[in-house]
């Protein structure tokens, strides 16, 4: 009798354990809100949806393009699981600081993308400038493509650009304009003669940039020391140098300002669904080295630093059972 009474027990106690353990590995249906197509941040969404369907077989995952802002406001109303923005901008809204018209306090973070979102000013070669400050001094009529509405590459242009002294409503009365473009028009529009500067923040050395120097000579604009210091201070950015050298056109350093980027989920999210997503990100961390460059620079670590928005639990759990926590 004791021998089938264990048997019984047994198979009872395989059964408990693949219940449990088919209910923490139970299919995923994600939505992530990126950037635009072909961008850097639909190639860092495509890779985070790989690790989810990795982690978690079974689960379905759909990229939909955005911008960061609108992403945020997705993530909060539940209409996306995930959301890729700007620390900068994540900060913004909690805020209720324009775009947005309220605050918005449910953003939890997952994991930190890119911890250099740096603000490159790229030029044409023969463009009659070489600097922002000679542009507010001479009241050059530039066109400058800015990303578009609503991100925080837009807004850290503005930013920027004003902080030198050409703020958008002068550049216009110079004669010049601003367009809120895609990143990949906008060096279209460069490429085209339609626009004479473009400005992004991006990891560098960035492949783009580097690619459409060998369809036509450009240079990099410094961002003046002063307007580094007070764009820091209004943003949250902070200070860098592009190294001489890091592009083959450019020789010498090249000082500006740089953001993070953050993938983020609402404070709705349940925390197994957190944790899982986490641990895929960690547990394929090498797939994501070879599908995004900034995740090889940062290391694994580095997807804790998610700067002023907190974790969400399941997220915290999991990196503190990684012991990256």
């Amino acid at each position: 009798m004791q021998r089938p009474m264990k048997r019984v027990l047994l198979a009872a106690f395989g059964l408990s354990v693949a219940l449990i353990a088919g209910a923490s590995a139970d299919p995923l249906k994600i939505t992530l809100a990126g950037g635009s197509v072909g961008g850097a941040w639909s190639a860092m969404g495509a890779a985070i949806g790989q690790t989810i369907q990795q982690q978690v077989p079974g689960s379905s995952f759909t990229y939909e393009p955005g911008v960061d802002a609108a992403n945020l406001i997705l993530v909060s109303e539940g209409k996306a699981q995930l959301g890729i923005a700007h620390a900068q901008m994540a900060l913004r809204a909690t805020k209720g600081e324009a775009p947005f018209k309220s605050k918005i306090t449910s953003l939890r973070a997952i994991a930190l993308l890119d911890p250099e979102a740096v603000v490159q000013i790229i030029a044409r070669k023969d463009a009659p400038f070489d600097s922002l400050s000679q542009i507010a001094k001479e009241k050059k009529p530039v066109r400058i493509a800015l990303n578009k509405r609503g991100t925080m590459m837009s807004i850290a242009g503005e930013q920027v650009f004003a902080a030198a002294g050409i703020s958008v409503k002068d550049l216009a009365s110079w004669g010049g304009r601003v367009e809120y473009v895609a990143y990949n028009d906008g060096l279209d529009m460069l490429k085209n003669g339609q626009v004479d500067i473009v400005l992004n923040m991006l990891a560098f050395p960035s492949a783009q940039v580097e690619r459409i120097s060998h369809d036509m000579a450009i240079k990099l604009l410094p961002v003046p020391d002063a307007a580094i210091a007070k764009i820091d201070s209004e943003a949250g950015t902070k200070s860098v140098t592009i190294p001489a050298k890091s592009y083959s056109f450019e020789t010498a350093d090249v000082k500006t300002v740089t953001g993070f980027v953050v993938l983020y989920a609402s404070d709705k999210m349940p925390d197994a669904e957190a944790e899982a997503i986490t641990k895929g990100l960690i547990e394929h961390f090498d797939y994501l080295t070879k599908a995004y460059p900034s995740f090889a620079r940062m290391g694994k670590k580095g997807l804790t630093d998610v700067g002023p928005i907190e974790l969400a639990p399941g997220a915290k759990k999991a990196y503190k059972d990684a012991g990256l926590l």
